[in-house]
């Protein structure tokens, strides 16, 4: 990629993740582009989907979703006190953009959400906790479900 065309791209993408936490996944991409400083069609030039500049924008976002699990999961402790602690972490990690706590839940469960591809390292992170005694978790506690209660505090 050439240097100018790079520039672009960085740039679209911190325009995004501005857009993405004031005003929601669903901000409109014009406008992200116009924040740029570049033309709609860099913008699709670069990312064709919104779903492709949400991977783009969320990728530094899943690397602190696999450091905190990390983190969580090496300081031990009972099942118990891993999943307050995971819970902590993650009402953290998923309040980091506007509407991010209902969307990143959402988008677990929803095979069309834009921001599905993203989520999968949180719901991952959700079974690693649960699973780090080698206990076999009831039914109910599906990793997918998992992060509904801090969502709704988030």
């Amino acid at each position: 990629m050439r240097a100018d065309a790079a520039r672009n791209r960085d740039k679209i993408v911190e325009a995004a993740r501005v857009a993405f936490r004031t005003r929601g996944y669903d901000a409109p991409l014009d406008d992200m582009a116009k924040a740029a400083g570049v033309g709609p069609g860099t913008l699709y030039r670069h990312f064709p989907t919104r779903e492709s500049l949400v991977d783009a924008v969320m990728q530094a976002w899943v690397e602190r979703v696999n450091d905190a699990v990390g983190k969580v999961l090496a300081e031990g402790g009972t099942p118990r006190e891993l999943l307050l602690r995971w819970f902590e972490h993650n009402v953290e990690l998923i309040s980091v953009h506007k509407g991010g706590p209902e969307t990143i839940t959402l988008a677990m469960e929803d095979d069309t959400a834009p921001t599905r591809t993203p989520s999968q390292p949180l719901r991952a992170a959700h079974a690693r906790t649960i699973g780090q005694h080698g206990t076999r978790p009831p039914p109910r506690l599906d990793p997918a479900r998992v992060p509904r209660p801090s969502a709704s505090i988030a």
